[in-house]
This record gives C-alpha cells, sequence and structure tokens, in this order.
C-alpha cells in the first residue's frame, strides 16, 4: 500500500544531501524554494491558517482527495518517485564511465557501460518528459500536452516546481554536458539509434507510463517535450548566466566536494541525491492543500445562517446527541453526533461529524434526515413507534422520510413528513429502512 500524502510529506528531511544541493542552488532563483518539511506546518505556510479545526479539516480534506482516483495527485507522485527510484541506476552507469576513465585498471568500466554524454542526455529527456505528465495529470488533462506544459513553466511554476527545474538544468543538463549543453543534445538526439533508448535502464523503468505503443512513439514524445521547453532552458541559462564553475562554487559551500572533474560531480550527485521526488512531493502537496482548502472555505462559506437561539425552539435534538442520518446516495443510515445546530429558511439544520470518518466529511444536514440512534422500545425487526424511518416507493423509484405510529407484526403504519394525514398508509418490513 502506497504512503498518504501526510507521511510523504511528514517524512521529507530537513537536512541531506538533496537539501543541501538545492539550497546550494538558491543563488540561481533566491526565494523560491523553501524546504517545508511536516503536512500540518505545509498548511499553515501555504494557507497562512492558524485556527487548529481548519487545519485539521484541510489535512483531512487533501488525505481524502489524495486517495481520489479520478484525481492525479498519487499519479503525478508516483511518476517522480519512478524516475529518481530508476535514475540510480543510470546515475551508477555514468559514475562507472567516468571512473573507468579516471582508473586505469577499471578502464573495462568504460565499455560496458554508456557513454555518460548520451546516458545523461536520455537521463535529462525522460526527466522533462515525466514533469510534462506529471503536470497534466494534476491539471486534468486526458493526453500529455507539451506546449500547454511550456506555457504554464514560462507563466505559472514557482516554489518547488521551479526549483525543480532549475536543478535539472544544473545537475542533469550544465555540469554534465556543459555550458553547451543544449547544442550537445542536439547533436546527440540526431546520431542516437532508438535502440540505445531502448535499453536505457530508466527508459526501461518508465517506459510504460510513456504515452505511445512503440519504441518509436516514445521517444518521439521524448523530442516533443525537449523541442517545447527548449526555449525556456534557453532563456533561462541566458538571463540568469549560470555556468558550470558558478553552480560548483555553490556546491562547494553547502557539499564537500573532492574532485574538480565536473561531469565526476555530476554524475555522483545524479546517484545521491532525489531532488525529483522531494520537490515533486513538496509541489503535489502544495497544489492538494490548495484544492483541499478551497473546499473547505466553499463549505464555511455555505454553512447556514446561525439564528439567535442558536437553534430553532423546536428543534429536536441537541449539540452532542448520537444521531443517525440518513444517506440517500447509499441508501442507509450511518452514525453521527451533533456538533452545531443553525436554522435556515425556517427549519433547523445540524452539522453533524460521522462516526469513524474524517472531519473532511463532516456536513450540514436536514432534520427530517436525522433520526435517533436510541430505540429502548424496539421490535424483532429494529424498529420502534415514533422512529423516523425512509421508505420506498417502488412505483416514483424513490425513498421518503417518514414516521412510524403503528406497528401490527411486519406491517407498519407510516405518517410521512411534510403530508397530513390523508397521506398516512400501512407499509411492509421490506419497504423500510
Amino acid at each position: 500500500m502506497s504512503n498518504s500524502i501526510i507521511q510523504l510529506v511528514d517524512e521529507l528531511p530537513q537536512d541531506n544531501i538533496t537539501v543541501k544541493v538545492l539550497k546550494a542552488l538558491d543563488f540561481i532563483a533566491p526565494g523560491q524554494w523553501d524546504n517545508i518539511v511536516g503536512f500540518e506546518e505545509s498548511i499553515q505556510k501555504i494557507t497562512g491558517e492558524s485556527d487548529r479545526q481548519v487545519i485539521q479539516r484541510i489535512s483531512d480534506r487533501a488525505a481524502s482527495l489524495y486517495l481520489d482516483p479520478n484525481k492525479g495527485y498519487q499519479g503525478a507522485i508516483g511518476l517522480y518517485q519512478a524516475i529518481d527510484k530508476a535514475d540510480v541506476a543510470m546515475a551508477t552507469a555514468a559514475l562507472a564511465n567516468k571512473v573507468g576513465e579516471k582508473i586505469s585498471f577499471l578502464s573495462f568500466l568504460g565499455n560496458i557501460t554508456p557513454k555518460a554524454d548520451t546516458t545523461q542526455t536520455i537521463d535529462l529527456l525522460l526527466k522533462i518528459a515525466i514533469e510534462v505528465i506529471a503536470f497534466c495529470k494534476l491539471n486534468g488533462l486526458p493526453q500529455p500536452n507539451p506546449q500547454q506544459f511550456a506555457t504554464s513553466l514560462a507563466e505559472n511554476y514557482q516554489g518547488a516546481s521551479f526549483m525543480r527545474m532549475v536543478a535539472l538544468v544544473c545537475i542533469d543538463g550544465i555540469l554534465p554536458l556543459g555550458p553547451n549543453f543544449l547544442t550537445k543534445i542536439h547533436e546527440i538526439i540526431n546520431g542516437i539509434d532508438a535502440g540505445v533508448i531502448s535499453q536505457n535502464p530508466v527508459f526501461l523503468g518508465i517506459q510504460d507510463r510513456l504515452p505511445g505503443k512503440t519504441t518509436g512513439d516514445r521517444v518521439g514524445f521524448l523530442n516533443q517535450c525537449f523541442e517545447a521547453v527548449e526555449g525556456w532552458m534557453n532563456g533561462f541559462v541566458a538571463k540568469t548566466g549560470i555556468t558550470p564553475q558558478t553552480i560548483s562554487n555553490s556546491l562547494g559551500q553547502f557539499v564537500q566536494i573532492a574532485d574538480d572533474n565536473l561531469d565526476f560531480v555530476a554524475a555522483v550527485l545524479d546517484q545521491t541525491t532525489n531532488y525529483y521526488e522531494h520537490t515533486g512531493i513538496q509541489s503535489v502537496a502544495r497544489r492538494l492543500i490548495l484544492d483541499a482548502y478551497a473546499l473547505v472555505k466553499e463549505d464555511l462559506q455555505n454553512a447556514p445562517e446561525e439564528s439567535p437561539s442558536g437553534g430553532g425552539e423546536n428543534a429536536e435534538f441537541s449539540i452532542g446527541d448520537k444521531i443517525e442520518v440518513w444517506d440517500k446516495e447509499e441508501e442507509d443510515w450511518y452514525e453521527a453526533t451533533i456538533k452545531q445546530i443553525k436554522v435556515k429558511d425556517g427549519t433547523n439544520r445540524y452539522f453533524v461529524h460521522y462516526t469513524s470518518y474524517g472531519s473532511s466529511e463532516d456536513e450540514w444536514v436536514k432534520e427530517k434526515n436525522v433520526r435517533s440512534g436510541d430505540r429502548p422500545d424496539a421490535d424483532d425487526n429494529g424498529y420502534a413507534i415514533g422512529q423516523k424511518v425512509q421508505v420506498w416507493d417502488e412505483e416514483e423509484e424513490e425513498w421518503y422520510a417518514g414516521i412510524i405510529k403503528k406497528i401490527d407484526g411486519d406491517q407498519y403504519r407510516i405518517h410521512y413528513l411534510d403530508e397530513d394525514d390523508s397521506s398516512d398508509e400501512w407499509v411492509d418490513l421490506e419497504e423500510l429502512s
């Protein structure tokens, strides 16, 4: 079973090699990234909320949204985790190649591993593709759309999402491939055989997540993604003036570097960091928290106006009462506790918390859909005179709220709410709920 979003955010490290590297890159995009860890802390930082009850409601709603299979939150995090997990294998290959160049008795490694530049290019292309797919999942787009992603990257990316792309350019572009990495990528793409990509460890690890039925289709998608963001990467490098040396100098303030060969350093960082997963979790959490916050605010805004007395004079129940609530969709009664009583349009409404459910499920319900769970005088079927029930109308294919007035074996005399006595009738046991 996959971890909950709360657990994923709570377990993010406060200080490790990944965090140090991301902090080192802050000089390129100052103030864009803050290593917020802890789900509750993230809610407070992102929403500015300080009310403990509201924070808990946001947390519960976010946890529920994350599990919704129709949303893209889990899918996006799965992509970020997959690319980093598979990247370890590719980084190992690239690192082995560099070690082979530096140490003669390990030179044979260079003959059985891909050339570092080719490996690194494939790595970068796959990470861009994963970012495109994750973006489309989070935004509910039915198909991956590189151009739409590129527009959002240029206009909307910020925070952890922006820092992820900064790290991509630096760690997977400039450091291993040099300042002219875009030109080098073009040369490699034009000369590479699809068979080389199809045997790449990362490609093998995530190929099923890429659109297309054949290797050719998937390689074509990688090229589309790169072409869509190439302009942004070129503009970003030109605007910031970053170079391999400025990146290395900043890294040296946070990470002990024992080698001045920058492509070797890049291979080591690839193998020892998981910046895609780390910032990916933070990006998804931010989006999830904002979505949950909007829903919670809507719930609070739609709450009935409170009457001067806090409830009608003839309110059937009181705050704290254990009751049962009718769920029309599930066609069943659920145990709950009344937390608030208010009046809307002259009728009582109850704000209830369902037993064994999170506060994100709390809601306002009408009085006619609430009944007492205490039935000491119930018959063998569990029903009692005066009990509120739902009655199934076969002809109308609808449930109607009523009260049991008399009992005769498995026959029940029902008075329907909002109807006069002339509508009272006897119904069979199987028609009741």
